[in-house]
This record gives C-alpha cells, sequence and structure tokens, in this order.
C-alpha cells in the first residue's frame, strides 16, 4: 500500500514537472508576417483556428495566391477563405467584404497592422479599424467606424481568386442576407459550392443591389463597431445558419481567446531551446503545417462527399481541402507523428475519397477550396503503418487500385510518381493479406523503376541540369533522379556501388543542383544515412537550413541569376522568390529538419536521424509519453554527431522507428 502510494505521488509530480516544461505561451513566437512579401512562400496572415474552414485576410490589389501581399496597401476587402502557398491563382477568397462603398478604394495603414494565432487587426486609411477572429465554420468580423464617417460596407458576392460558376442570396431581414456562392478550384479543376449566412449587430439600409454584390449603410454617423458573423456551410442554408446558432453566444473576446488557446495547446506540443530568432522560425513553420486539412463536418454531423451527396458522421470527424501531391512527402507525417488523434479522422476522410469518389485533382463536389489528391493512399499508408488506429483500408482498397492502375505513365517524372503510388498499393496489399497482390504490385514497381532508373536517370549528362523544357513538369532530371531513395540498392548496383551512388550524390549537391524551392527533392540530403555517410546527411542539411545558398532555379525554371541568400528566415520575403511553400511541405521539412528526424520513405515507419539544430527539444505524444532531444559535447551547430542513442540504446545508421520513439524517454546526440 505504502509503495502504491509513493508511486503515485511520484507519477503526480512527474506529471507536474511536465506541465511546468511547457507553460509559456509559443503564440510569441509566430510570426505570421514571415513569406507574406510578393513571391516568396505564397503565405498570409489570416485569423484561423488550427483545420478552419474560416480563415480571413486582406485581399489586395494586386494580390498573391492567397490573397494577401505585404508589400501591397490597397485592399479590395476582407474574403472568407484561403489555402496557404499554393500555385496557380491560388484557390478561396470568396465572400469579400469592404467597409467602405462600392468603389470607394482604402488602403492599409501598415503600422496599425497587427497579427497572431486566431486573430488580425488594421486601420483603412477611411478611418475604419478592423478586426477577425474565427470558429472552424464561423468568422468573426468588427468594423469600428470613426464618429462623422458614413457607415459604408459593400459586400462582393462574385469575389474567387480561382474564379465564380455563380452565386445567389437574399437579404432576409434589416441586419440578415443568406445564399451561396458557387467557385472554381485551383487551376480551374472542380469546384466547391459554400452556403453561408451573415448577421450584423446594427440594422442596414441597401443602397446599391446587383447579382453580384450588397451595398449597405449603417445608420447614423455617430462612431460605431459594427460586429459581423458569417457563417459556412458546404451541405445547405439551413446548416450554415445552425453553425451561426452553435456560436451565438461567444462573444468576440472569447472567440479571440478560445482561437489562440487552441493555436496554443497544438504548438505547445513541442519545446525548442534556442533565441527569439530560432524559436520564431521554428514556431511559424509548425504553425503552418495545421492549417489544413479544414473540417468541413457540420455541428449536426454530416458531410458533403465528393459525389455531391450528404452523409451522416458516424465515428470520425470529416476533413477536406487538399494538397496532397506536395503534402504527403512532409506535412503529413508531421501531424502523424505531433497530432495522432487528429490524424485518424483525416486519414479515415481520405479513404472515404475512394468510396465516394476520387480525382487526381479536386472533384465538382468540394466542400470547401482544394487543390489536389495524387498520393492520399500513400498518406493512409504512413499513417496506418506508424499505429494510427481506425483506418478502413479495405474500404479504400479498389478505389486505391484503380486509381492506380490508371496512373498517367507520359513522361519520366510521371513513371516515378507513379512508382510511388504502385508500391504503395502493394503494401496495402499485403496488410490486407492480398497476398498475389502484393507481389503483384510489389515487382511491377520495381520493375518500373528499374526500367526508367536505366533508361532516363542512370547515365548522367549535361542535360540532367536543364530545367525547362526538358520533357519533366517541375524539376530537373538531377532533382527526380532520387525521388524514390527505397529502391537505393537498385540505384547503387547499376552504377557500381554505394560509394559512387554517394560520391554522384554529393556531387548534386556540392554543385547546387539541388532546388529547395520545388519539391521533388527536399528528402535527398537524408539518403546518405542509408549510403552509409551520415556526416553527409548532417552537412547538407545544416547548410540548407543556416547557411547562405546559391540557388540556381525557382519554381518553373532557372533564375536569371543565381539567388545567393538564406532559404528560410524570419522576414516578409522569408522563403526564395517563387517558391511556393505549398501548404505546409516546406515548412514541415524545416521542422523536421530543425528537430534531426526525417521520414525518407512515406510509408515506411522510420525516420532517418541528423544533427538538430536545438540544444534541447522536449515533444509531448498524443499516447502522453514525452521524448528529449540533447545533444552532448557539441562545439558548434556544424559538427557532425557521431553516435545517437535512445533511452540509452545505441542506434545504428542514425535511424529510428516510429513505435520506438513515441514511447519517450532520451534521444541523445553525442559528438
Amino acid at each position: 500500500m505504502l509503495f502504491k502510494t509513493k508511486r503515485t505521488i511520484l507519477v503526480l509530480w512527474l506529471t507536474f514537472i511536465g506541465q511546468l516544461a511547457f507553460s509559456g505561451n509559443v503564440c510569441d513566437y509566430v510570426n505570421l508576417f514571415m513569406g507574406t512579401a510578393g513571391d516568396h512562400g505564397q503565405v498570409d496572415p489570416a485569423a484561423c483556428v488550427p483545420y478552419g474552414m474560416v480563415r480571413i485576410a486582406p485581399d489586395c490589389n494586386p494580390r498573391s495566391h492567397s490573397g494577401y501581399d505585404y508589400n501591397v496597401t490597397e485592399v479590395t476587402g476582407f474574403s472568407i477563405n484561403r489555402i496557404s502557398g499554393i500555385g496557380c491563382d491560388g484557390a478561396g477568397g470568396n465572400l469579400c467584404i469592404r467597409p467602405a462603398t462600392k468603389d470607394e478604394k482604402v488602403n492599409m495603414i501598415k503600422k496599425t497592422e497587427e497579427a497572431f494565432p486566431g486573430y488580425y487587426t488594421v486601420e483603412l486609411d477611411n478611418g475604419v479599424r478592423t478586426e477577425f477572429t474565427a470558429t472552424d465554420h464561423v468568422g468573426f468580423q468588427r468594423y469600428h467606424y470613426p464618429k462623422g464617417v458614413e457607415q459604408n460596407m459593400n459586400i462582393d458576392f462574385y469575389s474567387s481568386f480561382g474564379g465564380m460558376v455563380e452565386a445567389s442570396y437574399e437579404v432576409i431581414s434589416l441586419n440578415e442576407v443568406e445564399g451561396y456562392i458557387h467557385a472554381k478550384n485551383t487551376c480551374g479543376h472542380g469546384a466547391y459550392k459554400l452556403f453561408f449566412y451573415l448577421k450584423t449587430n446594427a440594422d442596414f439600409i441597401v443602397t446599391e443591389k446587383s447579382d453580384k454584390s450588397l451595398s449597405i449603410r449603417f445608420s447614423g454617423k455617430d462612431a460605431k463597431t459594427v460586429e459581423l458573423r458569417l457563417a459556412l456551410s458546404p451541405i445547405d442554408e439551413k446548416t450554415a445558419q445552425d453553425e451561426f446558432r452553435n456560436v451565438a453566444d461567444l462573444s468576440f473576446k472569447q472567440v479571440k481567446n478560445k482561437a489562440e488557446k487552441d493555436w496554443r495547446n497544438l504548438l505547445s506540443k513541442v519545446k525548442v531551446s534556442g533565441s527569439k530568432e530560432e524559436k520564431t522560425l521554428f514556431y511559424t513553420s509548425l504553425y503552418r503545417v495545421f492549417l489544413t486539412p479544414a473540417n468541413v463536418t457540420s455541428v449536426d454531423g454530416q458531410y458533403l462527399g465528393t459525389d455531391g451527396k450528404v452523409y451522416d458522421q458516424k465515428d470520425f470527424t470529416y476533413y477536406s481541402s487538399w494538397s496532397i501531391w506536395d503534402t504527403y512527402r512532409t506535412k503529413f507525417p508531421l501531424m502523424t507523428l505531433l497530432d495522432a488523434g487528429r490524424m485518424k479522422d483525416i486519414a479515415s476522410s481520405l479513404c472515404k475519397l475512394y468510396v465516394n469518389g476520387k480525382k487526381d485533382w479536386a472533384t465538382k463536389f468540394e466542400s470547401t477550396p482544394t487543390v489536389r489528391t495524387e498520393h492520399a493512399a500513400t498518406v493512409v499508408l504512413d499513417a496506418y503503418k506508424k499505429g494510427i488506429k481506425g483506418i478502413n483500408l479495405a474500404e479504400a482498397y479498389e478505389g486505391i487500385k484503380s486509381e492506380v492502375e490508371n496512373w498517367p505513365m507520359n513522361r519520366p517524372d510521371q513513371i516515378l510518381e507513379g512508382c510511388i503510388d504502385i508500391w504503395t498499393l502493394s503494401e496495402i496489399a499485403g496488410i490486407l493479406d492480398k497476398k498475389a497482390d502484393s507481389i503483384h504490385y510489389a515487382e511491377k514497381a520495381r520493375e518500373i523503376f528499374q526500367k526508367t532508373w536505366n533508361h532516363d536517370f542512370k547515365t548522367i549528362d549535361e542535360s540532367f541540369s536543364k530545367m525547362r523544357d526538358n520533357g519533366l513538369y517541375q524539376g530537373t532530371r538531377w532533382q527526380y533522379r532520387w525521388a524514390l531513395p527505397q529502391y537505393q540498392d537498385i540505384m547503387s548496383e547499376s552504377i557500381g556501388g554505394e560509394d559512387k551512388l554517394a560520391n554522384e550524390l554529393d556531387y548534386f549537391f556540392r554543385n547546387n543542383l539541388n532546388n529547395q524551392g520545388n519539391e521533388p527533392g527536399i528528402h535527398a540530403p537524408f539518403i546518405f544515412n542509408r549510403l552509409h555517410q551520415p556526416q553527409k546527411t548532417q552537412q547538407y542539411v545544416n547548410h540548407i537550413l543556416h547557411d547562405e545558398n546559391i540557388n540556381l532555379y525557382g519554381g518553373n525554371a532557372e533564375y536569371p541569376e543565381p539567388v545567393i541568400r538564406q532559404i528560410f528566415r524570419n522576414t516578409p520575403d522569408g522563403y526564395l522568390p517563387e517558391m511556393d511553400e505549398d501548404d505546409g511541405t516546406m515548412s514541415a521539412w524545416y521542422v523536421f529538419s530543425t528537430l534531426g528526424i526525417f521520414p525518407l520513405v512515406v510509408g515506411d515507419p522510420v525516420y532517418e536521424l541528423t544533427s538538430p539544430s536545438f540544444n534541447h527539444v522536449t515533444i509531448r505524444f498524443y499516447n502522453g509519453h514525452i521524448l528529449d532531444i540533447d545533444t552532448k559535447n557539441r562545439k558548434s551547430i556544424y559538427s557532425p554527431a557521431k553516435e545517437v542513442k535512445l533511452n540509452g540504446k545505441t542506434l545504428t545508421d542514425f535511424e529510428v522507428n516510429h513505435a520506438d520513439l513515441i514511447q519517450g524517454g532520451k534521444l541523445v546526440f553525442y559528438y
């Protein structure tokens, strides 16, 4: 009995110490303006909650892909949604509200602009001060009109970054508007339809009305704060009203505080040592990982399937807003590691795509702005192999198989991308005890890779460094050459051994042929670990993270002149020119790399290890276990680690299994 009492006291004490370790507000280290200037990341400072449908920010004129540009002061208004850091013309930008007349130009007063997780505010040159916060489905907007100024507002129902299909609305009272917008998705692929319910805390009169916009005026010229709440639903107007009523009793301040608390709790899963600058780069990157996918399940437990039908939620929350072509590489594996409880629902949502209807890009029946869904099966496999429970692989299997069989194989890069999903299918078939399929697709992936490697990537010539007009989509042959490290044995054997392959990989980095601004090769430095040269992984990861790099390539072509600068920095031009942040992909790469762990092969529950950027890290996992990452005897950030131990046991080949890592304890790098 005495032993049990002492053990209980010890557990309570350790819990208390753990809570102390996670005290403090990590949100203070999030710089929402990093990467928001020009074409340097295409991100934004929107007010939102983690995984929220609603993301309110200014739409600048001219705008960036996400609507906002730090260098531009003129705004067309404040729209309700967007996706961070994606290509083409972006997606979202709907229901844009301007606290002015329809044709009045307004500019932001930059010195009044502030943003932190869950909140954005700025004053306009017409005297109106704006404030925004949000829940998952409702945007809270405050417009503080100055005394003596007409209190005008314009609502643009046809605002859209990707273009509109149609819109309809009705003024249903002196302070209510409802309707829907039907907008195109990224790059013109697919569409989404959002029903909305808008209510103000003050009565208005209609001053101008058209099919596309509504101009209103609030009575009087006394100083007034107009609070506008805008609820969204992909299901119908009634559900949008239900979303509104669900938060009707909450004040603006309560919602703002709740949003900040949600962000703080999520970001506090990781604590890092370091300077303010280092923490800001880290927590800003970590923040951007959790912007999408969006929780699109209604308050009464329904969701819109990609077949256009409404389904009742049963045992999971349905998510949408995907950009998996890039995010599968780093973002979703990081969510699996740090937010495993949510990852079960996200993986289940991806399985439903294979049941209800899935295309490579967005379908005609999306719930919210989205991009593309290639490699969704690899995300699901990765989550399953890392122990996420409740994933129904069986229901998705035939859809995955059909997708793989119909994958386009017209270019070398398409073939390599296809091999990833064929390999994934073989792994899933094995899990489901479909032995014949597992063997067939494993052999098929290996054979296709070997043939493509030998024909297009084995023998290096001068065309390998060419990016534009090279027969590939985005990237050089050098960069795509490293696309499938699970077949490193084929690569090595074909050219004469691991040492020669390592030399060629070293040549690739020494001559600045990599492109950290685009995704095909961002995992490449970690391949050195599997070639038994972990010091090279550490050397090049540290160089990318901390040094000025000679960058030869932009998003789609060579730069006219090399860009020499740090790739990640805490400034409005925080990323390379033309470097899309790609919905958390680049941020997740930064987080993984600074922590010293990296998922080289997504779908394989193993992490490659590299020297962490911080001397001390603490991670709190979903299972309640805590991992401390420490360095011993390190003299410089560039010093190579010679040995790594997990709970006293030396890890061979600088690798660690996911299952071992999440048991917690101490991961120590020795120098």
